[in-house]
């Protein structure tokens, strides 16, 4: 088949638009469910995370409304916000799907879309693994989401890029500062190079086995809190 240009934190290339006060903020919220910040159970108040931020509460229970309709938190009535359990048999099937998904997706533009088109997801790669060097778990996982969404929307599908991007956000990624503290994250980021060179190259098979690789990984070892060492 062949391959054609196809239109689709630092000094990269902007793939989104700029993102509101209450978008920063659920981001960031999001990051702090991820990773476990905000456990599983907990009750958190708008007022007392906006003093945190530095900014109204009104921000702030927008940012929650947008992640209670993700199902990362729960509305408790006049108390706040609840962060929802994750079952074992949830996030395998979170994974399931992405791998699905993603892995054809993946596949797709590595045999049709203009390498040059794809070299430009380049940075964002090099900014996973610079964030995954510096051991900064924030950094890593908003870098990660940037790469993974721009890659995604390259296939063409809006519709795809949407529901990956609700998978990933209802995912849970507790071992991402373990692996941060061992020193082990900067070596699992690379994978996001092997991957691009190989959509750069066209080999097609080759991008959609790796990205089914990236999904177990993700799934049997940063979201098992209680890990001890990666498999």
């Amino acid at each position: 088949m062949s391959r054609s240009g196809h239109d689709g934190l630092g000094a990269l290339p902007s793939f989104e638009p700029p993102r509101s006060v209450r978008e920063r903020i659920a981001d960031a919220l999001r990051a702090a469910v991820i990773t476990g910040e905000l456990r599983p159970g907990e009750l958190h108040s708008a007022p007392v995370l906006a003093e945190r931020f530095g900014v109204s509460a009104t921000p702030v229970r927008e940012a929650m409304l947008d992640l209670v309709r993700e199902g990362m938190v729960e509305p408790v009535r006049n108390k706040g916000f609840r962060v929802t359990e994750l079952s074992d048999a949830q996030l395998d099937e979170y994974s399931e799907i992405r791998a699905l998904i993603e892995a054809p997706a993946v596949r797709k533009v590595a045999e049709t879309v203009d390498p040059q088109t794809i070299e430009r997801l380049r940075p964002l790669a090099e900014q996973v693994v610079a964030a995954a060097t510096s051991g900064d778990v924030l950094a890593y996982i908003e870098a990660d989401r940037r790469f993974h969404l721009a890659l995604l929307a390259l296939a063409g599908n809006a519709h795809l890029v949407e529901v990956v991007r609700d998978l990933r956000n209802r995912s849970r990624l507790y071992g991402v500062p373990v692996l941060a503290e061992r020193d082990e994250l900067a070596a699992s980021s690379r994978n996001h190079i092997e991957l691009l060179d190989a959509i750069v190259s066209g080999d097609g098979p080759l991008a959609e086995r790796l990205m089914v690789g990236h999904i177990h990984d993700v799934r049997g070892i940063w979201a098992r809190p209680d890990e001890e060492s990666p498999a």
